[in-house]
């Protein structure tokens, strides 16, 4: 007899959202942040701990996507936080993107401009047949879902937000990556006459990013294409960035333009600069400090401190891959 484990995030069907409950706007937007996880789940926090859910204001910087059909997509139930979202204005304003501007709160106003469509990838190295394909061709043959996450930055700020997109594991699938691959590296953009930040340090561009392929293949890594029910603006990695919960948000590449399958465990963008400060791997750890104490966190919107769970609270889920 098979018996289900239910996972540390997953909440019962009776608790899940009514489907014409979400399919109506408005109140899809009031239940976005009640749902809970199973009771019990290890590394969670609670709603208690935080200000009651708000309804999500209106971003600072609309994608001009955001009429799209294809969003707002179908939330899954079965990854969500005990925890209110994010305010979106906030989360929309306070952005890392050193290719544009290393102010925090302009990233958004210099990358406003930027164009994201149309956008094709690379999808190659050590794999059956590399093959190039427009990000919607690549939405299309693999379809789109919301999740909501934990984000950690290396800064020690937090947030919780919806993100839309797919499971990185559909593009490695796709990808029919060769025996000996183990390793899946990511490049972003490469257009310094849209980024006014690209000569503006001594850091070397474009970014680029790798994980292990069991990492690549675990069923929280994930490809956004949206947040907050809209395509993503350009700020938060228009098309197309990488989403790892677990990782310091440092990992999570943005307006990734290759995939670069490889049986040798290549070069990340920090872990080149700094290895003595920044680890391949960049999980959330508050026992290992960086260059800023790692053991507490500010969550974003509302200035509150809370502890840093292992793994960003995933730990129970992916530890096993670090063992």
């Amino acid at each position: 007899m098979l018996i289900r484990v239910p996972r540390g995030w997953e909440i019962s069907d009776a608790r899940a959202t009514d489907e014409a409950a979400y399919l109506n706007r408005r109140r899809f937007v009031r239940t976005l942040g009640l749902a809970g996880v199973a009771a019990g789940a290890a590394g969670l926090w609670t709603p208690a701990a935080e200000e009651p859910a708000k309804p999500p204001a209106a971003p600072a910087a609309p994608s001009p996507d955001a009429a799209s059909p294809l969003y707002p997509a179908r939330r899954n139930p079965l990854y969500t936080v005990d925890a209110p979202l994010t305010d979106e204005k906030a989360a929309a304003s306070s952005n890392i993107f050193d290719e544009f501007t290393s102010a925090r709160d302009g990233v958004a106003e210099a990358a406003k401009n930027f164009r994201t469509s149309p956008w094709t990838i690379h999808i190659g190295g050590s794999v059956a047949k590399a093959i190039t394909l427009d990000v919607e061709e690549l939405v299309r043959r693999v379809g789109l879902e919301e999740r909501v996450y934990r984000h950690r930055c290396v800064e020690a700020w937090s947030m919780v937000v919806p993100w839309t997109g797919f499971p990185l594991k559909k593009l490695v699938d796709l990808a029919e990556p060769a025996p000996g691959a183990k390793y899946l590296r990511m490049l972003s953009f490469q257009r310094p006459e849209e980024a006014p930040g690209w000569y503006a340090s001594k850091r070397v561009f474009p970014y680029y990013e790798a994980l292990s392929l069991a990492e690549a293949t675990h069923e929280l890594a994930f490809l956004s294409t949206g947040i907050f029910g809209h395509a993503l603006p350009p700020q938060h990695g228009a098309p197309l960035r990488l989403t790892v919960p677990w990782k310091y948000g440092l990992k999570s590449i943005k307006s990734i333009v290759a995939f670069q399958f490889t049986p040798e465990r290549p070069g990340t963008f920090w872990n080149d600069l700094s290895p003595a400060k920044y680890s391949f791997d960049c999980n959330v750890r508050p026992d290992i400090p960086l260059p800023w104490p790692q053991a507490e966190e500010t969550v974003l919107d509302t200035g509150k401190t809370r502890k840093t769970e292992p793994y960003n609270g995933y730990e129970k889920f992916v530890a096993h891959l670090y063992a």
